[in-house]
């Protein structure tokens, strides 16, 4: 298969949309959140496949890149410790059992 752009965005298409069906379909907050990161993933594809066929400086994309992998790390982080801190307090990480954040 030859290396189009046609084919980067296919594939960041896919992975983007099953970390959105991930998302919405998902009531685990753990699952819901490696939705986010599959999402955020298919961003850097299309990040690097555009520097890359736009004629631009290639380092551009993975300069951006490497932004976009450092806010997921700390999306990660975040979302970890806030599921962590609810799963202590309610004793699940289910969202049809999350009804109101306090109390």
């Amino acid at each position: 298969m030859a290396e189009t752009l046609g084919s980067y965005l296919l594939l960041s298409s896919a992975l983007f949309a099953v970390g959105l069906f991930g998302v919405l379909l998902r009531r685990n907050l753990v699952a819901m959140l490696i939705g986010v990161e599959l999402m955020l993933n298919a961003v850097i594809i299309n990040l690097v496949a555009f520097a890359r066929f736009a004629g631009a400086d290639p380092g551009n994309g993975q300069v951006f890149a490497l932004f976009v992998i450092g806010v997921a790390a700390a999306e990660a982080a975040v979302g970890l410790s806030i599921i962590l801190t609810v799963f202590k307090a309610r004793g699940a990480i289910s969202v049809d059992r999350l009804e109101e954040l306090s109390g």
